[in-house]
């Protein structure tokens, strides 16, 4: 913004803010004699505005004025942008409403108190050209993206001006807010809403195909003791539909098939199926193939947000898995079926796809940490190569009208993953020459 400001101090977003499903809470901005107040769906007024995608801001300027000014109009405008680094920031979105304009140069003299409603709609997405020689592509507006010790920001401001006469600096007020797309997940299969409802054991694959993706099995490869050779072969089943809010489970189901009891039995105590999300920026960041070769200046970072807990599946084996049933043979003692949640934490944040700049997350099934167990092969990163990948999708809410609860026993816990969030310093050791090509 040009000209003059005098905008507020900066606020630090909550990243976990409380979102009303109501527009009624209003904010106070300015100074005695300028000021506005914005309605937004936080649940405090203390804190900083909340909006999800296609709202209408509204608002009005209040002037107090005790010795004339000369006013040449009111206007209110959004803007939103990303900044990777130290580098400057991309602005993505810049939308414009007037508020108020004088009729004659008459009208432009103001005193007294004085107040103009306004509105401006958000919009739901915005068109980018995101390489110079491609058209326009159309992209939904990602989240507000705001993290301690991460150089990767997404910023949403709503700017309040009034233009001044002849050689006098515009009168600028400015307040952060924070965005949220609107979106939703789909509903569970009927079985498993209405195990829920109940509040009983949900039905697996093979009674509930709809409501399971069942995974190719893998096969866990290695040396245990350094004195035998083992394989445990496993197959993954993850609860439809790939795609939950914060603070809800995602059901499993794990069987473990192999000739090796005591490898079974260790493998068992110790699956190592983590949440992992994946930021990537650069030119490739849109990528739908997760496993492109990335060019030199794009990077991925990997933070795994939580881990998966198992306790034994007291249905037994077998029919759980429909079509990928494990072969019923004298050795059923060699089958290990698990049940097993991941539990996603409140707070973390959606997935989105953006021009330089996305957020995706995905299950992975990692080699198990079983001491005297060393695996065939060990990638230096192991996140680059897990045994197992399948994508997910964390939106804002679950769908309407169903409650997703856990079902870990009492007995277990959830494990705490203490994630890597130093982004920056990867960025700044890896000397880091990022230059973005997006244009509005």
């Amino acid at each position: 913004m040009e000209g003059h400001s005098e905008e507020l101090p900066e606020y630090s977003p909550n990243p976990v803010p409380t979102c009303s499903r109501s527009l009624d809470c209003e904010h106070w901005y300015g100074h005695d004699w300028f000021s506005f107040v914005v309605k937004s769906r936080a649940a405090d007024s203390s804190g900083i505005p909340v909006f999800l995608a296609g709202d209408t801001i509204t608002g009005e300027v209040r002037l107090n004025i005790g010795k004339t000014k000369t006013i040449k109009g009111l206007k209110v405008t959004i803007s939103a942008g990303t900044r990777i680094s130290v580098q400057q920031e991309e602005i993505f979105l810049h939308k414009t409403e007037p508020i108020w304009t004088p009729a004659s140069s008459k009208e432009t003299k103001v005193i007294g108190q004085r107040t103009y409603p306004f509105s401006i709609a958000l919009p739901l997405d915005v068109n980018i050209q995101h390489d110079s020689n491609a058209a326009k592509t159309r992209f939904l507006l990602p989240p507000t993206f705001d993290e301690q010790n991460t150089p990767l920001y997404i910023t949403y401001k709503l700017f309040v001006i009034a233009r001044r006469g002849w050689l006098k600096f515009n009168t600028e007020l400015s307040t952060r807010f924070v965005f949220f797309p609107d979106t939703v997940a789909n509903p569970p299969s009927p079985l498993r809403t209405l195990a829920y409802a109940g509040g009983r054991i949900f039905p697996g694959p093979d009674a509930d195909p709809e409501g399971w993706k069942v995974c190719e099995p893998v096969e866990i490869t290695g040396k245990l003791f350094k004195a035998r050779d083992v394989s445990v072969q496993c197959t993954l089943a993850i609860a439809t539909p790939l795609m939950c809010a914060s603070n809800s489970p995602i059901p499993l189901l794990l069987t473990l098939h192999g000739t090796d009891v005591l490898a079974l039995d260790l493998f068992a105590r110790a699956p190592n199926l983590q949440l992992l999300r994946t930021i990537t920026i650069g030119s490739e960041a849109t990528a739908v193939d997760s496993k492109k070769i990335l060019p030199w200046n794009d990077y991925k970072f990997y933070t795994s947000i939580t881990k998966a807990v198992f306790w034994p599946h007291e249905g037994g084996a077998g029919a759980e898995f429909g079509r990928h049933a494990i072969p019923r043979t004298d050795e059923q003692q060699a089958v290990r079926v698990l049940r097993g949640e991941i539990f996603v934490p409140t707070g973390l944040g959606q997935s989105f796809i953006f021009p330089d700049f996305t957020c995706r997350y995905s299950i992975v099934l990692l080699q198990p940490k079983v001491p005297g167990f060393v695996p065939a092969s060990a990638p230096l990163e192991p996140f680059e190569d897990p045994l197992l990948t399948e994508c997910v999708t964390i939106t804002m809410s679950n769908a309407p009208g169903v409650t997703l609860s856990s079902q870990i026993p009492p007995s277990y816990e959830a494990p705490i993953i203490e994630g890597d969030y130093n982004i920056m310093s990867r960025l700044l050791l890896d000397n880091i020459h990022f230059s973005t090509t997006c244009r509005r």
